[in-house]
């Protein structure tokens, strides 16, 4: 989930949507992996994101069905959290409701160059003993600078995020970051990458570091179709996932 929020950034930092103001977007996303631990997890989601736009402001509301099977010991979304174990199991249901604001500020309006500032939270709907969420709200603030140079656009971010912790589960403030680029193959489609980093949450964690490819095209009609690839490159993130979504713009 958090791929996608990423993607969905630096694709709105592009006016992608320029047209509208409101968006709806659903999908499919896969990921497997062992997350450090010795049995392989598989985690789907069914994401539904609906984004607000208004001037510089931006508005996003999020929440995704979520399937898990595999360790207990990998929560979706911040991943290895517990000593290892052989318990197994496969638990599914609404996962967490994610709500952020973001400020564009437009820096060089000739050569597309801005920033973007966001707050997040997000809520810990998601049910925790089932290993959905860790059942506690987090507090993000993210700063996302932008550059485009003829069909190619160059973004990047840092972010701080204070999780919420219990007496059953322990986290980590943790520091992300991210760059990539985009290029614009004609008027309707772009290919782009981004590679991304976050600390550890946990004392028997890991670091997340991933690489994620993606494709998206205007469909016309309002519908856009994005496609997304993802290899991994610590116990921290999936050994590799996947995903396909479509957007709608009223």
């Amino acid at each position: 989930m958090k791929k996608l929020s990423l993607l969905a950034a630096a694709l709105l930092s592009q006016a992608a949507f320029a047209e509208g103001n409101f968006t709806f977007k659903t999908g499919y996303d896969y990921t497997t992996g062992k997350y450090g631990t010795d049995t392989r997890t598989e985690i789907t989601a069914i994401p539904f994101i609906g984004t607000y736009e208004s001037g510089n402001w931006t508005l996003k509301a999020s929440i995704p069905y979520v399937r898990i099977t595999g360790s207990d010991n990998v929560v979706a979304g911040v991943g290895a959290v517990r000593q290892t174990s052989t318990t197994t199991r496969t638990d599914s249901g609404m996962g967490d409701l994610t709500t952020s604001a973001t400020y564009s500020f437009m820096v060089d309006l000739k050569s597309q160059t801005g920033i973007d500032v966001t707050a997040k939270i997000k809520f810990g709907t998601a049910d925790s003993d089932k290993g959905l969420g860790t059942g506690e709200n987090d507090y993000w603030i993210m700063i996302d600078p932008y550059t485009r140079m003829g069909n190619v656009t160059w973004f990047g971010g840092i972010g701080y995020g204070m999780l919420g912790s219990s007496e059953a589960l322990k986290l980590k403030d943790v520091i992300s970051a991210n760059a990539g680029l985009s290029y614009k193959l004609d008027q309707q489609a772009s290919i782009g990458a981004m590679l991304d980093y976050r600390t550890k949450s946990t004392d028997v964690g890991f670091a997340q570091r991933e690489l994620t490819a993606f494709y998206s095209r205007k469909l016309g009609g309002g519908y856009k179709l994005q496609a997304y690839a993802t290899k991994g490159f610590s116990d921290g993130s999936p050994d590799w996932g996947g995903g396909v979504n479509v957007a709608y713009n009223f």
